[in-house]
């Protein structure tokens, strides 16, 4: 069931021959690489420390690959599709995302979802500081300032939808870039739309915000308790607002804005 999802992505948005023709050269260093990577876990484990008593190997039969259990959204800050798949397939920007989706709507995969991709960098979320080593990254093509194309954000409920089925990806663990970089990220933009996102099931978003919260409610200690890093307090409220008050990047909470934290905060 698991490697289902390669075959609807490569089928569903991959599909002339001219694109594997393109990237060719790319591709088989790709194939290069995996291959490395492959070879090495096949090797017998050497012994731990040649000082110590002989380590034996005996090759236990319970085991699989490791799932990802978050979807990092970026946005590219670049000015095409083709200017992002570049940018990817050049070892010395050493950035990289497992899915890239153009304006048009077509999708880009350009990294097995099982592999640890570079797009998320320093960050943390809750207690995992290694983003990368449990995500998957889909950047979206969009320079930072412009709205998000219908056909792109069509295609990315259909790759959401995949992956969330695939690997039981929580319905809380589809998060921006921004959300977990928040004092040098801010994609993607305050024009991403994150509540059309949660109606689908991928993110939360707030409802009735009529319930007052309670007079001891800590409003940065509950975005600390849904993820947010709140070490640098006026760059988690940002991050919280781009996200979910997007009309409004002043860093201070208003009364609003603390009904919309409680809301959240009763769903982790």
């Amino acid at each position: 069931m698991q490697y289902k999802i390669f075959f609807f992505i490569f089928i569903a948005f991959i599909s002339n021959s001219c694109t594997v023709s393109k990237y060719a050269a790319g591709n088989k260093l790709y194939k290069t690489q995996v291959k490395a990577f492959a070879d090495e876990i096949k090797k017998q484990p050497a012994t731990i420390d040649s000082t110590q008593a002989a380590v034996d190997w005996a090759g236990t039969v319970n085991f699989n690959l490791r799932k990802p259990n978050f979807v990092i959204l970026h946005h590219t800050a670049q000015n095409s599709c083709v200017q992002t798949i570049n940018t990817f397939t050049l070892s010395r920007t050493e950035v990289s995302a497992h899915y890239v989706i153009c304006k048009d709507g077509t999708v880009q995969h350009m990294l097995s979802d099982y592999l640890r991709a570079w797009h998320a960098g320093a960050g943390r979320w809750g207690n995992v500081t290694d983003i990368n080593s449990v995500s998957i990254g889909i950047e979206l093509d969009n320079n930072g300032v412009e709205p998000f194309t219908e056909a792109q954000i069509n295609n990315l409920l259909i790759v959401l939808r995949a992956l969330k089925k695939s690997y039981n990806i929580p319905t809380a663990n589809f998060i921006g870039h921004a959300d977990i970089a928040p004092s040098r990220k801010v994609d993607p933009s305050r024009l991403f739309p994150w509540q059309q996102l949660a109606q689908q099931g991928f993110g939360y978003w707030y409802g009735d915000l009529s319930t007052k919260y309670p007079e001891n409610f800590d409003a940065m200690q509950a975005l600390r308790i849904i993820g947010y890093d709140t070490q640098d307090s006026i760059a988690a409220i940002k991050a919280f607002k781009l996200h979910f008050v997007q009309n409004d990047s002043v860093s201070v909470l208003t009364d609003g804005d603390k009904r919309i934290i409680y809301d959240l905060y009763k769903k982790y």
